[in-house]
C-alpha cells in the first residue's frame, strides 16, 4: 500500500498564485547563487537549512540586516548537542530597540503604532516612528538616572498599549531585561512570577478595561507592591495612567510614583538621550512563563539574539511581512504572542494593539479594525474562528478585506471543520491561512505556515525552517533511551533533534554556575535543573516539546493531536484530546458549546479511562440520548477504543486568561489528587466541580450509569 493510499491527502484549500515573488523563493534564489546549490521546493530548502546550519542561519542574519557590532568566527559549534544549548553568533552584539526604532532606514512621520481600546469606544491613538522614538529615548533617559544597568529586570503589568511597548523599548534601550503579565491576572499569579526574577521596578497600569467594565487597579497594585517586599532589587511601581489626562491618585500605594513623576527625572537634566546598549547574541532579553497551571511556572530567558532571528525568520520568510505589513494580533500582554504583535516594528511595518474583549461590542469588531486600517495580517485563536462561526458571521461579506494576505491562528488545536469555514464562508479565498504552533517555550514555532507548499484542510502546514522536528515513539523505555524515531504516519512525541537560535538561554535563578579555570562559566540545562527537567530529561540529546503529533507522510502537515502529557491512553491505545474534540465540533456544534476530554488514572486504577465533560449550550439538554450519539459518532468516526467510558455534563470548562483551556489540572484532580490552582486560570473556581469525579463510581453508583 503507497502513502498516498494509506494516508490520503486531504482536501487543498489555498496556494500561492506566484511563489517566485515571496520572500522565502528569493531568499532560496540567494541560497542558490551563493553556494551553487538548486534548491527548487520548501522541502529542498529545509534540509538545506538542517544540514547546513551554520550557512542557513547565517544567510538569514545577513538578511535581516539588523544594526549590530562585533563578528563572530562561526554561527554554532553544531557539534554541541541542544541539550548543552550551545551559544550562537558568538561575538555579536545588538540591541533590540535600536533595531525596532532606527534599523532598516525608518521614517520618522510613518505610522508605527494604532492603537484601539475596547469596542473602539474611545478615540483610537496613533504613534509615528518619530514620536516612539521620542518617547522611549526619554523614558530609556529617566531609568537611566535612577540606576537601571545592562541585565536588571523590570516588570510590567499592563494593557497591550502603547505606554507597555514603550517600557519595552526603554528597558531594552539600557539593555535591562523585559516580563510581562497582563492586568486580568490575579495577585498571586503576578506574584508567582515576578518574584522568581527579582525586578527593579514595576510598571503598571492604574485601571482596565473588559467586557465593558472599567476596573480601578490600585487595590491590586498595592497588594502586589507588597507581595514583593522581600525582593532584594525591587524598588517601587510606576504606576501608568491608563486614561489620558485621567491619573489616578496612588499616595496610598506603597513605594508608588506616577509615570510622569518617573519621567520628570529626564526632564531635570539636560544632555542627551542615552546610546543604545548591545548586548551579546546570548545575552537575554525577554523572560516569559509557562503556564503554571499547577504549580510554580517556570521564568523563561529568551535572548535578544535568538529572538530577533528567529522573527525574522518566521515573520519576513515564512509570513512575508515587511516594511508594508500591518499586523493586527489579539493577545494579552502576559503571552508570547505579545511579541509578534509589536515584532512587525523590527521591519518597518505598522502594528495595531488591540487592548480588551474581541467580543465588545460584538464578535464583529477585530474585523472591523482589521478593515478600518487595511490589516495585511490578523492573527487569531481558534476559539474567536469557532464563535464567528457559530454565530454566522462570515468577515468576508461584513468587511472589505482586500488588504488581508495572512491569517494565523495558534493557542489550540484548528478544527478541521474551522479550515473549511475559513474559505467557505469565513475569509477570502486569497488568505493564507497559518495554523501555527510552538509556543512561550522557544519564543516561536515548531509548525507554521510557508508560502510555497499548498494550505490542505488540517494541521500545520508544515516545519519551521531551521528546526529539525522529529516524532519519537512515546513507548519506548524512558530509561537511558536515547529516543526512537517513528515513520511519518505514525503519531508519537514532537522533539527537535539539533540546536537552533532561540532555543532558551536558561530559566531565571535555575542556571548552575561552574568554575573553569578560575572563571565561573553558566551551565544552562544540566543533570537535575529545572530546564532539564522541563525538555532534556525524557530523551537523551534532543528537545523533548510535550506534543503528541503526527507528520502526513505525502503533504507534511503537522497535525497537533494534544499535549504529550495529557495524551489519552486507554488498554494502550494512545491519542490526542484533539480528535475527540474535532468529532463534537463535526457533529454537535448546535448543541454543545464546549469540551473536556481526559485520562483518569488514579492509585488503585490499573488502566486509564477516558473521561469527557460537555458544556451544552443554553436552551440544550444533557441526557442519555445525547451520550449515546455522541459516543457512536466517536465510535464511527475514530475507533470503538476511543470512545469515553464517563461522560459528564459541565457547568464550566476551567480556562487560562488567554483562553486556551486547561486539562492537566483536571487530569490530575479526577485522579485523585489536590493542586492549587495557578493564577494563570482565568476562571480557577471551575476546578471544584471535578473533584468529585475522582470517586466517580460513587457518584454514579445508586444512578443508572451515563
Amino acid at each position: 500500500m503507497t502513502a498516498e493510499e494509506s494516508h490520503p491527502v486531504p482536501r487543498k484549500l489555498w496556494e500561492h498564485p506566484d511563489p517566485s515573488s515571496t520572500s522565502m523563493y528569493k531568499f532560496m534564489v540567494g541560497l542558490n547563487e551563493k553556494y551553487g546549490l538548486n534548491l527548487k521546493t520548501f522541502q529542498d530548502l529545509h534540509q538545506f537549512s538542517l544540514s547546513n546550519r551554520s550557512a542557513f542561519w547565517s544567510s538569514v542574519l545577513s538578511s535581516a540586516n539588523y544594526i549590530s557590532s562585533g563578528s563572530y568566527t562561526r554561527p554554532v559549534d553544531e557539534s554541541i548537542p541542544i541539550d548543552s544549548v550551545p551559544k550562537w553568533f558568538d561575538g555579536l552584539s545588538l540591541n533590540f530597540a535600536e533595531n525596532m526604532l532606527y534599523g532598516n532606514g525608518k521614517e520618522d512621520d510613518k505610522i508605527a503604532i494604532v492603537e484601539v481600546r475596547e469596542g473602539g469606544k474611545e478615540k483610537e491613538r496613533e504613534v509615528t516612528y518619530g514620536e516612539l522614538r521620542e518617547r522611549a529615548g526619554k523614558l530609556a533617559k529617566a531609568m537611566k538616572k535612577r540606576g537601571l544597568k545592562r541585565g536588571d529586570r523590570v516588570v510590567v503589568v499592563a494593557a497591550n498599549s502603547v505606554e507597555t511597548l514603550v517600557v519595552l523599548l526603554g528597558v531594552s534601550w539600557l539593555g535591562g531585561v523585559f516580563s510581562s503579565s497582563s492586568t486580568d491576572m490575579g495577585v498571586e499569579g503576578v506574584l508567582g512570577r515576578a518574584r522568581l526574577v527579582d525586578p527593579k521596578w514595576l510598571f503598571m497600569d492604574d485601571a482596565a478595561v473588559y467586557n465593558g467594565k472599567t476596573v480601578d487597579l490600585r487595590a491590586k497594585m498595592t497588594e502586589i507592591v507588597q507581595g514583593l517586599s522581600g525582593c532584594r532589587q525591587f524598588e517601587g511601581v510606576i504606576s501608568i495612567p491608563r486614561f489620558e489626562g485621567n491619573a489616578k491618585d496612588v499616595s496610598g500605594v506603597p513605594k508608588a510614583e506616577t509615570w510622569n513623576n518617573f519621567l520628570s527625572a529626564a526632564a531635570a537634566g539636560s544632555g542627551p538621550v542615552p546610546e543604545f546598549v548591545r548586548i551579546p547574541f546570548h545575552e537575554p532579553l525577554l523572560i516569559c512563563y509557562s503556564s503554571g497551571t499547577t504549580g510554580t511556572p517556570k521564568a523563561i530567558v529568551h535572548s535578544v539574539g535568538g529572538i530577533m532571528i528567529n522573527y525574522f525568520k518566521e515573520g519576513v520568510l515564512h509570513e512575508g511581512l515587511d516594511s508594508e505589513s500591518v499586523t493586527l494580533q489579539y493577545t494579552t500582554t502576559g503571552w508570547i504572542m505579545y511579541l509578534a504583535n509589536v515584532g512587525t516594528l523590527l521591519f518597518g511595518g505598522r502594528s495595531i494593539l488591540y487592548d480588551g474583549s474581541p467580543f465588545i461590542p460584538d464578535a464583529t469588531i477585530l474585523v472591523k479594525v482589521a478593515e478600518k486600517y487595511k490589516a495585511t495580517k490578523l492573527g487569531i485563536s481558534p476559539r474567536w474562528m469557532f464563535e464567528l462561526s457559530k454565530a454566522g458571521i462570515s468577515p468576508r461579506e461584513i468587511a472589505d478585506l482586500s488588504k488581508l494576505k495572512v491569517v494565523t491562528s495558534t493557542g489550540m488545536v484548528l478544527s478541521e471543520q474551522l479550515f473549511e469555514w475559513f474559505y467557505e464562508k469565513g475569509f477570502p479565498s486569497s488568505v493564507q491561512l497559518g495554523n501555527i504552533s510552538g509556543g512561550t517555550d522557544i519564543a516561536g514555532c515548531f509548525g507554521l505556515l510557508n508560502p510555497l507548499t499548498p494550505v490542505y484542510v488540517g494541521g500545520t502546514q508544515g516545519p519551521s525552517l531551521g528546526i529539525k522536528v522529529v516524532v519519537y515513539d512515546s513507548t519506548v523505555d524512558r530509561d537511558g533511551t536515547k529516543g526512537q524515531e517513528v515513520e511519518h504516519g505514525v503519531p508519537g512525541e514532537l522533539v527537535a533533534a539539533c540546536s537552533f537560535p532561540n532555543v532558551p538561554c536558561y530559566f531565571w535563578g535555575d542556571s548552575h554556575v561552574k568554575s573553569a579555570d578560575g572563571k565561573e562559566v553558566v551551565v544552562a540545562a544540566p543533570p537535575g535543573s529545572k530546564y532539564h527537567s522541563a525538555y532534556f530529561a525524557r530523551f537523551q540529546n534532543v528537545w523533548a516539546h510535550g506534543d503528541f503529533c503526527i507528520v502526513h507522510p505525502v503533504t507534511g502537515q503537522i497535525f497537533f493531536l494534544g499535549r504529550a502529557d495529557g495524551v489519552l491512553n486507554p488498554s494502550g491505545v494512545r491519542f490526542g484530546s484533539a480528535e475527540i474534540y474535532g468529532v463534537l465540533e463535526r457533529w454537535f456544534s448546535d448543541r454543545i458549546q464546549d469540551s473536556l476530554c481526559v485520562g483518569q488514572r488514579r492509585p488503585q486504577d490499573t488502566d486509564e479511562s477516558v473521561m469527557l465533560f460537555l458544556l451544552m449550550k443554553p436552551g440544550h439538554k444533557f441526557d442519555r440520548g445525547l451520550v449515546n450519539e455522541v459516543k457512536e459518532a466517536i465510535r464511527r468516526d475514530l475507533s470503538k477504543r476511543h470512545v469515553p467510558k464517563w461522560i459528564f455534563e459541565t457547568p464550566e470548562i476551567p480556562t487560562t486568561i488567554n483562553l486556551k483551556k486547561v486539562e492537566l489540572p483536571v487530569k490530575q484532580i479526577v485522579s485523585g489528587q489536590k493542586i492549587k490552582a495557578s493564577g494563570t486560570l482565568a476562571n480557577p473556581q471551575s476546578l471544584e466541580y471535578y473533584y468529585q469525579f475522582a470517586k466517580v463510581e460513587e457518584l454514579v453508583g445508586p444512578k443508572e450509569k451515563l
